[in-house]
């Protein structure tokens, strides 16, 4: 069964940056799509980014296009979420998720979640 844990978050002035990661654990790490999601308070979750492991593909939800990066390291079996220019309406708790493909618009489908790391951003 894989694990995720995410880290990285934390209270940053609009304009600013953060880097999330996901640590995976529990399984070979070259095969899965590692997906981030978030979830304001009152809103539903949102697919943020995902990147498959094996193909290195990427996506990205519109809101964040240019602005925020997915990347892994496969040595340390990691997941990282670049986000840069952020904005209030970035203020969620953002979650990693494990499945086999990238269907951002389908949580429902991912089999594995770490437990979320809460991103604030003043304005």
């Amino acid at each position: 069964e894989l694990q995720l844990v995410e880290s990285g978050g934390g209270l940053v002035q609009a304009g600013g940056s953060l880097r999330l990661s996901c640590a995976v654990s529990g399984s070979t790490f070259d095969d899965y799509a590692i997906a981030w999601f978030r979830q304001a308070p009152g809103k539903e979750r949102e697919g943020v980014s995902c990147l498959h492991t094996g193909t290195g593909t990427t996506y990205y939800a519109e809101s964040v296009k240019g602005r925020f990066t997915i990347s892994s390291d496969g040595a340390k079996n990691t997941v990282y979420l670049q986000m840069n220019s952020l904005t209030p309406d970035d203020t969620a708790v953002y979650y990693c998720a494990a499945d086999w493909r990238c269907r951002l618009a389908h949580a429902q489908f991912f089999i594995s979640w770490g437990q979320g790391t809460q991103v604030t951003v003043s304005s």
